[in-house]
């Protein structure tokens, strides 16, 4: 999703009107001059919340496409008579179809402005607040998934489709409504609209000079160099900002989320458990750990929670594999219902603590302004081509070796586990502007 910039600036209707200048379209009506006047700076902290709403509604319809082809695998197979490669091939096209966008994202969404979610709230959230707010990124796709997981037991699958229409209306509404990033306005020349986007939404009596300054003084330093192009990333003062990036994309995906997300009925029903029982509890558990996750990701800090969410999908993995395995060899039948719901419940929950979120709230972070897009979208297409590839061969890799692929799945994370170890940094509590000078220094 691209956050669309307004690049009308009018000036005759004074610093209300310009604070509130849209994401998408022209004038809005002005604002209520008296009333907001009044406001206090915890009330008009509501509309870095507001944006934020708006914003993850399109990672709630994401979440809902990624959601639709568990449920609904049997009933699409038997009505359009689909074969295992033509349902492969079905359940992979959204990923495959963002996998497009994030080569085209990167000129389309610099010359419209805006990157994507976790940029976005990454660049209008207070610095106490980025990591929770940038997290529900994640939640917001948690519970798409589960929401569609859950009705998917009820609505056939063209009816599963139109319900998603819905969460598209409220993000096209909510785009008249919020600001545009304070960062994007300072580094394309926009003084005016700059300072009072910053005031809406830190509040208007809150004091900015000192945070306005930080960002134009970063800005101002990142503007002498020249503009970013896809092979400049791989120059040493930015090399290790998209190792991290990329490298936490890899991690992410390849270590089977998609797999095992796209086609959790068929492993239940594989394993020879209620698929419906245990779909609906796979998401309910994914849904309340990554809501616990917005809790303690500023505090608990990003680097420990991938590395305990890591542990445990190697953990999740192995325990899968062994199920599959005395399943393959008649080995302890009994047992294999539990091993297998245990092991991918264990699976989504370790995912849902930290692997699904805090790659993106690190992406937003680490990469300087004037290569954002760029780098960005480098990371957005690796993430993309992972979850495509996973999602494409996740039921040829099941046919190879059910237990085989789980186990290969654990060697990924614990690979996952020395990268995060050695090469990550901690961006817990620091500006954007800190931790490139932490990273390069």
């Amino acid at each position: 999703m691209e956050d669309i910039e307004n690049g009308n600036d009018n000036g005759n209707n004074g610093v209300h009107q310009e604070v509130r200048e849209p994401l998408l379209g022209k004038n809005l009506a002005d604002e209520d001059n008296g009333s907001r006047g009044q406001n206090s700076s915890k009330e008009r902290v509501w509309m870095v919340y507001l944006s934020t709403f708006v914003a993850v509604c399109g990672s709630f319809e994401f979440g809902c496409c990624a959601g639709y082809s568990s449920p609904t695998q049997d009933a699409i197979t038997d009505d359009l008579s689909l074969s295992l490669a033509e349902y492969s091939m079905f359940g992979s096209i959204l990923t495959f179809g963002a996998m497009i966008g994030a080569i085209t994202s990167g000129p389309i969404a610099d010359f419209i402005g805006r990157k994507g979610v976790p940029v976005f709230i990454a660049e209008i959230a207070p610095k106490n607040l980025r990591g929770a707010l940038t997290t529900l990124n994640q939640l917001m796709i948690c519970s798409g998934v589960s929401v569609f997981y859950i009705i998917g037991t009820v609505l056939t699958w063209r009816a599963l489709a139109l319900t998603g229409l819905v969460p598209c209306a409220i993000l096209l509404f909510g785009l008249f409504l919020i600001p545009e990033s304070p960062r994007w306005l300072a580094k394309i020349g926009r003084e005016k609209q700059f300072e009072t986007a910053l005031k809406t939404l830190r509040g208007k009596d809150a004091d900015i000079s000192n945070e306005a300054a930080e960002i134009k003084d970063y800005i101002e330093t990142l503007e002498r160099l020249p503009k970013a192009k896809l092979l400049d990333l791989f120059q040493r003062r930015y090399l290790r900002s998209v190792i991290i990036g990329v490298g936490l994309m890899v991690f992410q995906q390849f270590g089977g989320i998609n797999g095992v997300c796209f086609y959790v009925s068929n492993i239940f029903e594989s394993a020879g458990f209620s698929a419906s029982i245990g779909t609906i509890t796979y998401a309910i558990i994914q849904v309340v750990v990554t809501a616990l996750n917005t809790t303690v990701i500023d505090k608990g800090g990003r680097k420990p929670l991938l590395l305990i969410s890591a542990s445990g999908l190697v953990i999740a993995c192995i325990i899968t594999g062994i199920s599959f395995y005395l399943k393959a060899n008649e080995l302890a039948l009994q047992s294999v219902p539990i091993l297998a719901v245990t092991g991918i419940l264990l699976y989504i929950g370790s995912f849902s603590a930290g692997m699904g979120a805090v790659p993106w709230v690190v992406m937003s972070e680490i990469f300087p302004i004037n290569i954002k897009g760029v780098a960005g979208s480098l990371a957005t297409l690796v993430n993309w081509f992972g979850a495509w590839t996973i999602s494409y061969t996740y039921n040829f890799l099941m046919s190879w070796s059910s237990y085989g692929t789980f186990i290969l799945y654990a060697a990924i994370n614990a690979l996952g586990i020395l990268f995060v170890a050695k090469v990550v940094p901690e961006t817990k509590g620091r500006t954007l502007e800190q931790i490139q000078a932490a990273i390069n220094a």
